[in-house]
């Protein structure tokens, strides 16, 4: 197969992640199946979609007779998975971070879909050989892992399983260039790929500074509104989700190592109920829209450095591993964040500075994943 033969699209999952893929794919020209389990989830994708493509169309960034043609014919909603796979020439799954679910809706697909049909899942942090050991062709299983808003961010990581083809590797690459994203290469099924991966040591930190409870949330994101960061840490972390929070520290607990464990305060959180923006309640109250950071509470008690420079000691582990190189860590989280990538900001930072400080910061939290790596006493970071 080449990338000329998909012209198919089955997306399964009509939530936050999966109707934005599809209005991507649909954006492109695709014929695009949208499935979800229940007939007001589909419902709701869709009209996602169409006030997304509305808003698009006016500002001239979408020609009408494409919408008009998404609308009467490219744009297929359905709830039975038979109907969504049956001609599919690429599925994506969008379904909830579990893994279990993840397998049981690649197992129902498997024998559901044609046999040249490759398979994507679009988890942000779950290992694709996992996932494709339920299926009887794991050389089509790969990873597709955009981020949210999928219409909006540029990045999609594309990850090889262990048993991927080079032939499935390089559709899915070729399938993100023709979305109009940039595709980044994971080469190795690491958890937690690069982006989420990289990230995810901040997000301890994050967590252990919540549950001491010295520093409230407002003054540290505070910090990063006045320096121009369009987000601050804790409420990106409510605009996407506690939930997906802690459902990924359990994952990075279990698969990589046990200072990954999710802080008491969020877990505290998702077990009420709130989530974030998606229940109106969170770290921040959402209930009135986003919520007003008073920039005035900015701290002196905390150095931002220390969120990069964890991320990237974490990144030298990856690369040593054979995920990535070097420079697709920037240009991954670049491409997925919107900010600047880490390795560009700790480049005129001495290797024994940096040691130093990760030395530091893994005494003063207990956290062994904070202890540099050689590539970081070597001076390989840059």
């Amino acid at each position: 197969m080449k990338i000329e033969d998909i012209k198919s699209i089955a997306v399964i999952g009509a939530g936050d992640m999966g109707h934005g893929i599809a209005e991507v794919a649909l954006m492109a020209g695709y014929k695009v199946f949208l499935r979800d389990i229940k007939q007001e989830f589909v419902d709701k994708g869709v009209s996602r979609i169409n006030q997304s493509l509305e808003k698009l169309v006016s500002k001239g960034k979408v020609e009408q007779g494409l919408f008009d043609r998404i609308r009467s014919e490219l744009l297929v909603p359905c709830v039975e998975l038979g109907d969504a796979v049956r001609e599919a020439d690429l599925v994506i799954e969008a379904v909830p971070e579990i893994m279990a679910l993840k397998q049981e809706t690649f197992g129902a697909m498997d024998k559901l879909a044609p046999a040249h049909t490759i398979f994507a899942s679009n988890t942000s942090t779950m290992k694709i050989t996992e996932i494709a050991a339920i299926t009887k062709r794991p050389e089509k299983v790969i990873g597709l892992h955009y981020f949210n808003p999928a219409v909006l961010m540029k990045l999609v990581e594309v990850i090889r399983g262990e048993k991927s083809s080079a032939e499935s590797m390089q559709i899915g690459y070729d399938f993100v260039l023709r979305n109009a994203k940039v595709p980044v290469r994971v080469e190795k099924d690491v958890a937690g790929f690069i982006v989420n991966r990289v990230q995810a040591p901040a997000g301890v930190l994050l967590n252990a500074i919540l549950d001491e409870g010295k520093i409230q949330p407002e003054q540290i994101d505070a910090v990063m509104r006045s320096i121009g960061a369009p987000m601050g840490p804790y409420e990106t972390m409510d605009y996407t989700g506690l939930d997906i929070s802690y459902h990924g520290s359990l994952y990075f607990a279990k698969t990589i190592h046990p200072d990954f464990a999710c802080g008491k305060v969020i877990q505290a959180k998702v077990e009420a109920g709130e989530l974030g923006k998606k229940t109106g309640k969170g770290l921040f109250d959402w209930s009135n829209g986003r919520p007003e950071i008073d920039l005035s509470k900015a701290t002196d008690q905390f150095d931002l450095m220390d969120l990069v420079v964890v991320n990237v000691n974490e990144a030298t582990k990856i690369i040593a591993e054979g995920a990535c190189k070097l420079e697709d860590i920037d240009l991954a989280i670049v491409n997925a964040t919107g900010g600047m990538g880490p390795m560009a900001l700790v480049k005129n930072i001495e290797p024994a500075d940096m040691t130093k400080r990760l030395e530091g910061l893994a005494a003063r939290w207990g956290k062994e994943i904070f202890k540099p790596t050689q590539m970081i006493k070597d001076g390989q970071y840059r």
